[in-house]
This record gives C-alpha cells, structure tokens and sequence, in this order.
C-alpha cells in the first residue's frame, strides 16, 4: 500500500512563519510535522509515499529527499501552482497506482495506528474516514457517524481528522493539473452512502494557527519530560 502526503498549501493562517518555512517543516515537539507522518507509516509498514508540493517545496526536497532515513522511498508530485486536496491526489494519480492509498494531511498530528487505518475495509466505499470529536474551532463538525457510516446527517456530527483510506476513484471526475477541494466530492459520496468512518477518540491537533501551533509544541514538549 502507498500513502499520500498533502503537503502542497501555502499557509496563510500561520503567515509570516510560512514565508519562509513550508507548514509540514514547521516543528512541533522538536521535530517538522511531516517527519511525525513519515515515522508514523514507517511504523505501519508502509514504504512507498507521495507527496504533492508547490509552495517552497524544494525545502520539503531538500529535507526529506528520498525517504530513506526512514526506511521509506518518498516520490513528489510537483505542482506549479497549488491544486487543492482533490486536484492534488488527481496530479499524483499516476504516482498513486489503483489500489487504495492512505490519505494524510501534512499540517495536522495525529497519535492514531496507521496500520488499523490501513487495514480498515473498503470494500465498495470510496474512502474511510478517521473522524475525531469537533474542535472548539470548529463546533459545527463535518460529516454524522452512526454504526460506521459517515453521512451529511445533523447529528451526531465528527470532525474529518485529515487522515482517511482512499480509493483512487474517489477523483475520477478530476482532471490533473485541475485545482478541486476534496470536500465536495466526500460529501457527495456520503450522500451516494459510499463513505465508512471510525471516531478516533486519541490526540489530534490542526495546525492551523500560531496559537494551535504553540499549543501542540508545548503538549508534545510536556510529553518528553520524565
């Protein structure tokens, strides 16, 4: 199985640190938040990654290169100009393959077994989603949750946690170099009843901020201390 890195935005949120730095090389805990990823599906077995990059991606080159340092082969898919989440998974399609890929976005951390993500089965869904508990940021959630099935119900409503098991078709509608949020074409299967999920109930944070930044760095610095 291969993995996908999102690793292709700019930022703007946690502007001016991401001038100069790309997010999934901002350090959290001591360490970028994408090496976090790569040791975590390092650990699950996974070898082959893809990351798509746009924005100062050359420095996200430059520090990961080739994955080996962490038993991984790491391949980029480069975008010129930032293709969203759907349009990025659609540029990298032929770096993909067919099967189904983890799905993970660079700029959250996650404590969540990457091997039982793997290993959850897809059947004929288009994705299985890790959902958490819905942040203070964000009370309205995203997706409902009931007996394994994620839905645009109002209730009970989770918080897509950026990690996901996707199938490859899930973009068919795609075209590469098309710039396309993943959003709507998730909400549009959970409609068609093609979205499985589970409830991650462990430690999660988006990155999305200076203040969540500083927040995480500290929890992850605490959990160092004997």
């Amino acid at each position: 199985m291969r993995a996908m890195i999102l690793a292709a935005g700019r930022g703007e949120r946690l502007r001016p640190l991401t001038d100069t730095v790309p997010k999934p090389l901002v350090v959290a805990g001591g360490k970028p938040l994408v090496e976090w990823h790569l040791e975590r599906l390092a650990a699950a077995g996974i070898r082959e990654i893809v990351i798509n990059v746009s924005h100062l991606g050359h420095a996200i080159e430059a520090r990961l290169g080739d994955g080996r340092p962490w038993g991984l082969s790491i391949a980029y898919s480069r975008e010129p100009q930032a293709l969203e989440t759907a349009g990025g998974i659609a540029q990298a399609r032929p770096l993909l393959g067919d099967a189904p890929f983890l799905l993970v976005n660079a700029d959250v951390w996650c404590d969540a077994d990457l091997g039982t993500l793997a290993r959850a089965p897809l059947g004929a869904d288009a994705a299985h989603l890790l959902l958490v508990q819905n942040p203070d940021f964000r009370p309205q959630g995203d997706f409902s949750l009931a007996d394994g099935r994620v839905g645009n119900d109002a209730a009970p409503r989770y918080t897509y946690s950026g990690l996901a098991l996707v199938a490859p078709r899930l973009v068919d509608g795609i075209a590469a170099g098309t710039r396309a949020p993943l959003g709507p074409l998730l909400r549009a299967a959970a409609s068609r009843g093609e979205l499985s999920g589970a409830l991650h109930e462990g430690d999660w944070s988006d990155v999305g901020t200076a203040a969540r930044l500083a927040a995480l760095d500290a929890q992850l610095q605490t959990r160092k201390r004997p």
